[in-house]
């Protein structure tokens, strides 16, 4: 089989299947076996920009933090070595790899250990946490952080969130829906981390757009909170409340006539609702009571385009409940390739997590011979990876290509295909 591994843009079309954070901050991997195609072979690390000064000495040792015990032992450990298998290419850095036990002291001590055996870049650690943790330990020795988490509030120069962030899922929706025509956003949020994140995803984004601030409500939990923030954000009363006036009125005249004309308007169907793109974060239970919402308030296509998190590319989420409803995503047709390597050596198919590994290790693969150099790590045409192409920008964000797909039987149907160049 031939090396698959990551390429730099600009020479080559061509990395994170995960969503959203999940419980102990991790991520909720997608499902790992789907169809599609690989992609192209790497580039050879003297293709990167010339003249980047180097972070440190070309080919210096790769520092790899994972909790390879603990709880979370079983996420760390095909993530290792997917890692592993990056890195087994002739001429690629050596690995050290440095168990952080799943716990923000053990992911400082990790941090310091793998700098102490000549570590000049860092892929890790797993969590928020840990990663708050470890970066006060790199950033201290000027050592650049490839995280796995995708809380956005750790980006920073030196430490970049490779985790796909929700911003990024919202930025790519937004940018999708203003083509399909919508203009006015709403959106209905849990009211937690997670709502609260893709709720500035979307202020940020339409903001971009120079269009009117969404209107965004945040419900609590239980079906009287969600049912009375629908409601509201609806604009039911206003929607139906005139219709609702004409057919009392026309009842209250007690003939036969305003008797029909009563039944003709009780199947009135309201005037669209104040918006015409909806985010949604929701999942499970609480997803299920939305859509029956939706429903009942008469809030759906074709009037409202209904979105939501990456997340809903599982079925397990429950998406299957608003059929169309789109979500960006990875394109899992270019992680096929990944998928069929690591089999073969290992013999079995990779967590979705795993991807996030062998791309920051073939990352460090690439730019060994820069030394890791902030302008190889940043360099503008970007890299392509197991799940598309992404750019590491100086402020420690990351600036992916994502495909939008809409909810449908048998899983999600592509709208929107994800861009072989990094977005602008």
């Amino acid at each position: 089989m031939r090396r698959r591994s990551l390429l730099v843009l600009g020479a080559a079309a061509g990395l994170s299947a995960c969503a959203a954070e999940g419980p102990g901050g991790f991520y909720s991997p997608y499902p790992a076996t789907r169809p599609g195609y690989g992609a192209p072979e790497s580039l050879r690390p003297e293709s990167l920009a010339p003249g980047v000064a180097g972070g440190g000495a070309p080919g210096a040792p790769v520092g790899l933090l994972l909790p390879l015990s603990g709880p979370l032992g079983a996420i760390g450990r095909p993530m290792r070595q997917a890692a592993a298998l990056a890195l087994s290419a002739p001429g690629s850095p050596p690995l050290l790899v440095r168990d952080t036990g799943g716990a923000p002291e053990g992911a400082a001590e990790a941090a310091r250990a793998a700098l102490s055996g000549g570590a000049r870049l860092i892929l890790g650690p797993l969590t928020a946490p840990e990663t708050q943790a470890a970066a006060a330990v790199t950033q201290s020795a000027a050592v650049p952080m490839l995280a796995f988490t995708n809380d956005p509030a750790l980006a920073r120069p030196g430490v970049w969130v490779l985790g796909i962030t929700p911003g990024e899922q919202v930025s790519r929706l937004v940018a999708a829906a203003v083509r399909d025509g919508r203009t006015r956003f709403a959106a209905l949020l849990p009211d937690n981390p997670f709502g609260q994140l893709m709720a500035a995803g979307l202020a940020h984004a339409t903001a971009a757009a120079a269009l009117s601030p969404p209107d965004i409500r945040f419900h609590g939990q239980g079906m009287a909170s969600i049912n009375a923030v629908t409601r509201r954000l609806s604009d039911y009363a206003g929607r139906w409340g005139p219709i609702e006036a004409r057919m009392h009125a026309a009842a209250a005249t007690g003939t036969e006539a305003g008797r029909r004309e009563a039944a003709l308007l009780r199947k009135s169907v309201p005037p669209p609702p104040p918006f015409d793109a909806l985010l949604l974060a929701d999942t499970g239970e609480s997803l299920r009571e939305i859509a029956a919402l939706l429903a009942y308030y008469v809030v759906g296509p074709p009037a409202v385009r209904i979105m939501g998190p990456a997340l809903w590319a599982d079925p397990r989420s429950d998406s299957g409940r608003l059929p169309g409803a789109w979500y960006a995503a990875p394109d899992a047709r270019a992680r096929a390739g990944f998928v069929a390597e690591f089999t073969a050596s290992y013999g079995a198919s990779p967590p979705g997590v795993a991807d996030l590994a062998y791309d920051a290790a073939a990352i460090a693969r690439v730019t060994a011979g820069a030394g890791y150099a902030t302008g190889a790590l940043t360099q503008a045409a970007g890299f392509a990876g197991t799940d598309g192409v992404l750019a590491l920008l100086p402020d420690g964000h990351v600036r992916r290509g994502l495909a939008v797909f809409a909810v449908a039987p048998g899983g999600g149907r592509l709208v929107s295909p994800a861009p072989r160049r990094v977005p602008a």
